[in-house]
């Protein structure tokens, strides 16, 4: 299978996996409105199913390091099989409900407060479990993106309108979507062999681990979002046979967006190996600044508020932007 055994490298991975986690929602987006976002997730989850299982017979199946993903399938231990996949579960659950807060509150506010609070909360979950990096460094950079956190949503509560029962569900979702989304990384963390060059018995390769990961989320999927489905955060109830109505570009859209998030959570388990949970897990989660610039810039999310709210969001990405400088720095050392 294909490795990392290059720190530099292992960062340029981090960093096209926080181009991909704060990229993919465009996508729903791009799907129009009267695309439902229930009836977009359902491709979204197909389209990350299908991109690890190109990845699991590619780059998981060659090369002279470790073991193909067929072997590694085979000898796995069931324990690991099914953290793996709980990984996938947890997942889903966060980002379900992270998709119906874009939906509610916007990507420039759902991204930063949701992925926010799950960078900060996994990475200390992560680092408990395996210590890596300079700890000083990357929890001041988690602090500093932390405060990000705290001036987005001071500026989310100068915009019009927010203090309706609508932003407000919004932004309760991200909340929960936050506290879910830091725990999932720490599962699928612990299914694979800390070590690629010499893979432990009954431990599981990253490529295998995506692939477990993402059936968790294809299977929860049936029970997660058939219950948005039938009792919606927003809108009427959609009839499950609605989803077989949609155009072409309809399923498109959803497929294409869960094939980018996969390549960028497929590059972070790869890059694991090199530099650790903590610090694979908290770049990638960089994409609540990408996100927040596609938020702000092309959709235009803050246009409604006030002239001085624009200070606040210079400065949320500045904390931003110090705060992964931080972490990147904390594997150097």
């Amino acid at each position: 299978m294909f490795i990392l055994q290059n720190y530099a490298i292992a960062v340029i991975f981090c960093v096209i996996t926080m181009l991909c986690w704060g990229s993919w929602a465009n996508t729903q987006k791009l799907a129009g409105k009267r695309w439902r976002f229930e009836l977009f997730y359902w491709d979204y989850v197909i389209g990350v199913l299908i991109a690890s299982l190109i990845f699991a017979f590619t780059m998981g199946s060659l090369g002279d390091h470790g073991r193909g993903f067929l072997d590694d399938l085979a000898q796995a231990s069931p324990a690991n099989l099914g953290s793996a996949l709980l990984g996938g579960v947890i997942f889903n659950a966060a980002n379900i409900l992270l998709v119906a807060a874009i939906a509610l509150a916007g990507m420039a506010v759902a991204f930063p407060v949701g992925i926010g609070m799950a960078l900060v909360i996994g990475v200390v979950v992560n680092y408990i479990a395996q210590p890596e990096g300079q700890p000083i460094m990357l929890f001041g950079g988690v602090a500093l993106i932390a405060s990000a956190i705290i001036l987005d949503a001071m500026a989310y509560r100068r915009l019009p309108g927010q203090g309706t029962s609508r932003g407000a569900l919004g932004l309760i979702l991200a909340v929960l979507c936050g506290i879910l989304m830091g725990f999932f990384y720490r599962f699928v963390a612990a299914a694979m062999s800390p070590e690629f060059t010499e893979m432990e018995p009954e431990k599981l390769s990253p490529y295998t681990a995506m692939v477990l990961f993402a059936l968790g989320i294809f299977l929860s999927n049936f029970v997660f979002n058939t219950a948005i489905m039938l009792k919606p955060f927003k809108g009427e109830p959609i009839a499950p046979a609605e989803y077989f109505r949609g155009t072409r570009q309809d399923h498109l859209w959803g497929a294409v967006g869960g094939m980018i998030w996969a390549v960028g959570m497929m590059f972070s388990i790869i890059a694991f190996g090199v530099a650790g949970p903590a610090i694979s897990y908290g770049l990638g989660q960089g994409a609540t600044m990408v996100a927040a610039l596609w938020g702000v810039f092309v959709w235009k999310e803050f246009k409604e508020a006030p002239k001085d709210t624009d200070p606040l969001i210079a400065l949320m990405f500045i904390g931003y932007v110090l705060g992964l400088a931080l972490i990147i720095a904390a594997g150097m050392q």
